[in-house]
């Protein structure tokens, strides 16, 4: 049997606080949909038998009819593929779900919170879906195999070995020790396998946390003879670099120093500032320079470029000025509240002058 295993989707994702251009969010749910549509195209070219979703595979505070739609008109095209849902803790099984309401394709099998055993030609396929936004527990440890003669799947959302987790902790030595000869797990958005414990990672990079490739795990199993490959899908890659300020002396400098930085067409890039500055740096005015359509973020991560102790212990205004912003400064531990102390020092500290 061949099946393809992907979760934590999220389709519709805002993508809040991802950038401050508006188009960005919209951008990202497009390229959402074009990885779906590749992943069924795989399916038709493989002739896949089985596809696993082990949860989130949409937002259900932000998720559309229309995209639910979309994806159910593509489950349509494959129709010899048995699809099977185990919802997560993004996309549960509530009253208001599209899970429940929506009339989905009949090659479609989505789980709820009992535990449920398909029975296929070429597996028998256990499944479990969330029910509410946390799980403390499924039950799944209790589950027990029946035929152990036959191919055994389990589909779950949950977290591996985190016993104090609120979405569905799950025993690694417990699930090993039951026999499934694949566990398609979602829910860690960072691929990763152990032995034939699978999670196959976000299929669509959410943010800066998750660089690297993305995609979907194929799989071949027959008579308890397991094989994996994992096929990228990446439209886009979430990408960090940085600039040092220290020896650059004007906005104008710096604003060239963006501009030759070099970008691949599916890169989207944060920029993060470091080092020492030598005047002020107005993120939200570099934004209006910057044509490079792939820099969607600019951190400023730079120092005051000033020796604040010297200045604190001169005998005028300005050293006094500086004592009481030192003071201040030092009783804050938020860091944006630091960068707005920082920012009056130096405004105060031109007026000074």
């Amino acid at each position: 049997m061949k099946f393809i295993h992907i979760a934590d989707f999220h389709l519709d994702s805002p993508f809040l606080n991802l950038s401050d251009k508006e188009s960005l969010g919209e951008m990202c749910r497009l390229k959402q949909r074009k990885v779906f549509k590749k992943i069924i195209e795989f399916i038709k070219e493989k002739n896949i038998e089985y596809l696993f979703i082990s949860g989130d595979l949409y937002e259900q505070k932000y998720i559309r009819k229309t995209t639910i739609e979309y994806i159910n008109n593509l489950f349509k095209q494959i129709p010899l593929t048995q699809i099977y849902i185990a919802p997560g803790n993004h996309d549960p099984y509530i009253k208001n779900s599209y899970y429940n309401k929506f009339k989905w394709n009949e090659n479609v099998k989505i789980f709820n919170s009992n535990i449920e055993k398909i029975e296929t030609k070429d597996a028998d396929i256990y499944g479990y879906g969330f029910d509410d936004f946390i799980c403390e527990n499924s039950k799944i440890n209790d589950v027990e195999i029946e035929n152990k003669g036959k191919n055994n799947i389990l589909i779950v959302h949950g977290d591996l070995d985190m016993s104090q987790s609120i979405y569905n902790p799950l025993s690694k030595k417990s699930l090993l020790d039951k026999g499934f000869d694949y566990i398609a797990l979602g829910h860690i958005h960072k691929p990763n396998c152990i032995q034939n414990i699978v999670y196959p990672g976000s299929t669509f990079p959410l943010g800066f946390d998750e660089i690297g490739e993305r995609g979907m795990v194929y799989g071949e199993l027959s008579n308890g003879k397991l094989t994996t490959e994992f096929i990228k899908l990446n439209e886009i890659y979430f990408v960090e670099k940085e600039i040092d300020v220290t020896k650059i002396i004007s906005k104008e400098e710096l604003i060239e120093k963006i501009t030759e930085i070099e970008t691949d067409e599916k890169e989207l890039i944060k920029i993060n500032l470091i080092g020492k500055r030598n005047f002020e740096i107005d993120v939200y005015e570099l934004y209006k320079w910057i044509q490079n359509e792939h820099i969607i973020k600019i951190k400023d991560k730079t120092e005051i470029n000033y020796d604040l102790v010297k200045l604190s212990n001169e005998t005028t205004l300005r050293g006094i000025y500086i004592k009481q912003m030192i003071e201040k400064l030092e009783k804050e531990d938020d860091e944006d509240e630091r960068k707005i102390i920082e920012k009056a020092i130096e405004i105060g500290l031109h007026i000074l002058e």
